[in-house]
């Protein structure tokens, strides 16, 4: 039987990783402090402060895949130097927003990535900048220990059930809410997402592969018009999609991407290229990704179930909406 450690297996993707790896006749074991969540049902659980020197003491001795998930640079580092040598295959996750340029569509694992400012700090995945300096530093480490022995995996905009970002399950549930929706100009905007589910199961079947290279996690790019068209149809919308320009929305404190205060997925237009990469390493690698509106339907029953009207750590909340809409009409 294949042995499977997913290093953070307690999040919302390191869950999903586990999950498929059961799924796929492996024993997993997962370690983590436990505090994202809880493991996969079936998987060991370590409980660890990877901080901590004998963070890795608990696990085993002898391992097909690691899969790692951490962010903070010293978390990799400890885990490369402690386990490396007892790993068939080793998958470091990183992101999609290492790349310097974001300015160019068709772009794929040859452009190139930031530059880290040392000393990169832990880091949530929030602040883009810190982050893929982290991401970065982490491929890095992994490039030194495992030299090409590896699979660096960038995921896109990663969505589905239990998406504790908000992002694409905000406009699930905002346009299953219905009335008049505020959204960005939608022309030259572009969506690219990839299904938690298509992502880990891909992943444990590249480990199963012993696959190795650097491999942008991405499925099919596609208009945020056409986007917001599925979300429409999967939730019945009847509402009004009212489209406001870039500066009106700044002007009204609203933000890009995510947080607080956001319009999910908007960003400026000479940025589009974030949401068009090229995707063909993974496809050839045998990734694969279902259909949009597959997605969309998954993650509408997940917010319905999870409750369409509660507070998100994204998007615009009522009164925020009302009041750019007040801006609108009254203008």
């Amino acid at each position: 039987m294949r042995r499977v450690l997913v290093l953070g297996g307690t999040g919302w993707l390191g869950r999903a990783v586990a999950e498929a790896a059961l799924r796929d006749g492996a024993e997993v074991t997962c370690l983590a402090r436990g505090e994202s969540g809880e493991p996969a049902a079936g998987a060991r659980f370590v409980r660890a402060d990877r901080s901590a020197a004998d963070a890795y003491s608990g696990v085993g001795d002898t391992w097909d895949d690691v899969v790692e998930l951490a962010t903070d640079p010293a978390h990799v580092t400890g885990a490369l130097e402690a386990l490396s040598a007892r790993a068939a295959h080793w998958t470091f996750v990183s992101t999609i927003s290492v790349y310097a340029r974001s300015d160019r569509a068709g772009d794929d694992e040859d452009a190139p990535v930031v530059e880290p400012v040392e000393p990169v700090e832990p880091v949530e995945p929030v602040d883009p900048t810190p982050y893929a300096d982290a991401k970065v530093t982490g491929e890095r480490a992994t490039r030194r220990v495992r030299g090409t022995d590896a699979l660096v995996v960038r995921p896109g905009l990663i969505v589905g059930p239990g998406d504790p970002s908000d992002r694409f399950g905000y406009w699930a549930a905002r346009l299953d809410r219905g009335g008049d929706v505020v959204t960005p100009v939608l022309e030259g905007r572009a969506v690219q997402v990839v299904d938690v589910t298509d992502v880990a199961e891909w992943i444990v079947r590249a480990g199963r592969a012993g696959t190795v290279g650097t491999v942008d996690a991405v499925g099919p790019s596609t208009s945020m018009g056409a986007f917001l068209d599925e979300v429409r149809s999967v939730t019945g919308f009847d509402g009004r999609l009212v489209a406001v320009d870039d500066d009106t929305l700044l002007a009204q404190g609203v933000a890009y991407w995510a947080g607080p205060a956001s319009l999910p997925l908007w960003i400026p237009v000479g940025e589009v290229g974030f949401a068009r990469r090229a995707g063909r390493a993974f496809r050839a690698a045998g990734g694969t990704a279902r259909p949009l509106a597959e997605t969309v339907r998954r993650v509408v029953e997940d917010e319905r179930a999870r409750g369409v009207g509660r507070v998100r750590r994204s998007g615009l909340t009522d009164a925020e909406e009302l009041r750019v809409l007040d801006v609108v009409r009254s203008g």
